[in-house]
């Protein structure tokens, strides 16, 4: 069973956001396995500050299992320094074993993303 999921936040300059995913990462494909994960995805970013710009989303093209593989953006934005200046952001979710997704936004320091070692937002 799938126990977490990380990509790095890509800022797509006037397009919104999307997501690369870490080498390791298992993406979903099971339809309600891939929309949990997507809602998870959206309720840490929406903790972190980031929110839906005026562009809506394109339903036809833009589907969470294409912004968990990378393939596309989404129509969101962010109040704080682009990440050129503030840093890489992930995010960083675990599956607990009940099946339900926690997701969180974090800045890895110098040795990389570790839950003990990363800011969190």
């Amino acid at each position: 069973m799938i126990a977490t999921y990380t990509a790095e936040i890509v800022e797509a300059a006037g397009s919104g956001i999307g997501l690369r995913p870490a080498a390791g990462s298992t993406i979903p494909t099971e339809p309600s396995e891939v929309n949990l994960l997507g809602l998870a995805i959206a309720l840490a970013m929406g903790a972190a500050g980031y929110e839906h710009h005026a562009e809506p989303r394109d339903p036809e093209i833009q589907t969470i299992g294409g912004l968990l593989t990378g393939d596309v953006t989404m129509p969101w934005r962010v109040s704080r320094p682009p990440a050129s200046e503030a840093g890489a952001l992930y995010v960083v979710c675990d599956r607990s074993d009940s099946g339900t997704w926690k997701c969180r936004i974090e800045q890895p320091s110098a040795g990389g993303i570790h839950p003990d070692s990363a800011e969190h937002y």
